[in-house]
C-alpha cells in the first residue's frame, strides 16, 4: 500500500491506496485557524503533529500498516514555519492567506530581480515577505531563526528528522529560481538569509528520507519506509487528476479557488499575476490563477444566512442569467489578477427583489467571474486549456458548475465517484518514489461533462463585464 498525507487548512487527511491505486482506507483530523489581528492567519505547527498522530491511530485500528511501501506528502503552500537551531517552533506558522506582509511584499516586488528570478510577483501570502515582516516587527525572533520550513515539510521533519522541501512548494516562497529549480543565493541574501536556513531540495517523485524508527515501531510500519518529496496542494491534486501535460487543466473549488494548467515548459508571466511554479514531476512546470475565497465565500454567506452551503445551493434549480445583484468575493484581498491585499468583498445592486436565492446566485456568480479573470490571465500568457476537470467541495453544486462552465465558456469534466485530490496525488507520488514509475498520474474516469449553456453565454459575458467595472471602482475605494 501507499499512504498520502494532505495537510489542509481545516484538516489533515490521510489516504491509503493499493497497487491498483484503489482507495483502501482514509482518516482525517480537524484543524483550526487563528486570526489574532485583521489580515492575520496562523496555525500552531504542534497541532499538525497531533493531527498526524490521530490519523495514524485511526488507520492502524483498521489494519496493520506494515504493507505501506512509501509515504507521500502534500499541504497548503507558502506558510512560514520558523524553527530555532534545536528545531523548536519559534511562533505560530504564518499561513498562505495571511496578508500582514503586504507592504514588505510591495517593496520587494518593486525590485525587478524578484520577478526575474522567481518568475512570479512577490505576493503578500508568499513566504519571503513574511520573513521581511518578521525582521521588522519581531527582530529578536528573526535573529533566532535557523530553519524555515513549509507546513508539509514540518510534518516531514517529524516523520524523518530531515529538513527537506520539494520543487512545487518551494516555488511559492519567492526564494526559488523557478527555471533552474534551485534556491537563489541572491534572493536569500536580500532576505538576510542563506542556504543554511533552507531545506534540501528534491523532486516530488524522489525519496526525501525514511520514517524514524520510533514512529515505525509505534504504528507498525516496515523498516526504512521511504517518504517521497510530494507536492504543494495544487500540484499534488494535479497528480491525482492526471493533469501533467500542456492543454490539461483543473478548476478547484476549495477554501480558495484555483484554475491550474500544466505547461510543456517554463513560461513565466508575472505581470499577469498568474503563478508560474514547478510541477511535482521532474522538469515540468505549471501555471495557476488563484483566488483567495471560493467555497470560503459561500460558507461565509451561509453563516450570515444562518444555514449551510448545501442548503443554500440545494434550493437553486436551472441556471439563470446573472441578475442585478453582484458579489465581489474579495473577503481577504485577491491574487489573480489583482494582486491586491487591501481590497475587500462587496455586494452591489441590492434591491427589494434580492432574496436569499438571488444573493446565493450572486455569490456563486462572483466566484465564477473571478475564475473567468484567471482564465483570461492564463490566456494572456499563451496558455490554452483543452480539457478541464472540476474538483473540490464546491463542485458538489451542479448550479455552481454550470455557472463556471458558462462563465469560462469551457466544458468541465466531473470525475466518477472517488477521491482525486491532494491526498490521492500524494499517495501516487509515494508510489512513484517507491517504484520509479513516473507514468502513474493518469486521468480519472469521468462521470459526466458539464457544458456551457449557449443560451446564457452572452449574459454571463455581460455580467463579467459589469463585475470587472465594479472591481475597478471598488479598488479605488479600498
Amino acid at each position: 500500500m501507499y499512504l498520502g498525507l494532505d495537510l489542509g487548512t481545516s484538516a489533515l487527511k490521510a489516504l491509503l491506496i493499493d497497487e491498483a491505486q484503489g482507495v483502501v482506507a482514509e482518516a482525517s483530523a480537524p484543524l483550526s485557524v487563528e486570526r489574532p489581528h485583521e489580515g492575520w492567519s496562523e496555525q500552531n505547527p504542534d497541532a499538525w503533529i497531533a493531527a498526524a498522530e490521530t490519523v495514524f491511530d485511526a488507520l492502524a485500528e483498521k489494519g496493520p500498516l506494515g504493507a505501506v511501501r512509501a509515504i507521500g506528502l502534500s499541504g497548503h503552500m507558502h506558510g512560514a514555519t520558523l524553527l530555532d537551531a534545536s528545531d523548536h517552533v519559534l511562533r505560530p506558522c504564518i499561513l498562505w492567506n495571511d496578508t500582514r506582509a503586504h507592504r514588505e511584499a510591495a517593496a520587494m516586488d518593486a525590485d525587478p530581480l524578484w520577478r526575474a528570478v522567481s518568475g512570479n510577483i512577490v505576493f503578500p501570502g508568499f513566504t519571503a515577505p513574511k520573513l521581511h515582516w518578521l525582521r521588522a516587527e519581531e527582530p529578536a525572533l528573526f535573529d533566532r531563526v535557523a530553519h524555515v520550513l513549509l507546513p508539509k515539510d514540518f510534518l516531514r521533519l517529524w516523520l524523518t528528522g530531515e529538513h527537506v522541501a520539494e520543487m512545487s512548494d518551494a516555488a511559492g516562497t519567492s526564494w526559488l529560481d523557478t527555471g533552474a529549480r534551485d534556491w537563489s543565493d541572491r534572493l536569500l541574501a536580500l532576505s538576510h538569509l542563506d542556504r543554511g536556513a533552507m531545506p534540501r531540495l528534491v523532486e516530488g517523485t524522489e525519496v526525501s528520507g525514511s520514517l524514524r524508527d520510533d514512529l515505525r515501531r509505534r504504528w507498525g510500519f516496515a523498516p526504512n519506509t521511504p517518504v517521497a518529496g510530494g507536492g504543494g496542494d495544487n500540484a499534488a491534486s494535479a497528480i491525482g487528476m492526471g493533469v501533467t501535460r500542456a492543454g490539461q487543466a483543473f478548476v478547484s473549488l476549495g477554501t480558495s479557488g484555483v484554475l491550474f494548467a500544466a505547461n510543456d515548459g517554463y513560461r513565466p508571466a508575472p505581470e499577469t499575476a498568474v503563478h508560474t511554479f514547478c510541477h511535482a514531476l521532474p522538469e515540468t512546470w505549471h501555471q495557476m490563477g488563484v483566488i483567495l475565497a471560493a467555497s470560503d465565500a459561500l460558507n461565509w454567506f451561509a453563516g450570515i444566512a444562518g444555514t449551510d452551503a448545501a442548503d443554500l445551493t440545494g434550493n437553486l434549480a436551472r441556471l439563470r442569467a446573472p441578475g442585478r445583484t453582484l458579489f465581489l468575493p474579495y473577503l481577504g484581498g485577491e491574487r489573480t489578477p489583482l494582486n491586491d491585499a487591501r481590497i475587500r468583498a462587496a455586494f452591489l445592486g441590492l434591491e427589494h427583489a434580492t432574496d436569499r436565492d438571488a444573493a446565493t446566485r450572486a455569490v456563486l456568480e462572483g466566484v465564477a467571474f473571478a475564475l473567468r479573470d484567471c482564465r483570461d490571465a492564463l490566456a494572456a500568457t499563451g496558455t490554452a486549456i483543452e480539457t478541464c476537470v472540476a474538483v473540490g467541495g464546491g463542485s458538489r453544486s451542479d448550479y455552481w458548475l454550470q455557472a463556471i462552465a458558462t462563465a469560462l465558456d469551457l466544458p468541465l469534466s466531473v470525475p466518477a465517484q472517488g477521491d482525486y485530490g491532494a491526498a490521492f496525488g500524494a499517495a501516487r507520488l509515494a508510489m512513484m518514489a517507491a517504484t520509479g514509475d513516473l507514468g502513474l498520474a493518469v486521468p480519472p474516469a469521468i462521470d459526466r461533462i458539464v457544458a456551457p449553456d449557449p443560451s446564457l453565454t452572452a449574459a454571463f459575458a455581460e455580467g463579467h463585464a459589469r463585475y470587472r467595472a465594479a472591481t475597478k471602482a471598488l479598488q479605488e475605494l479600498s
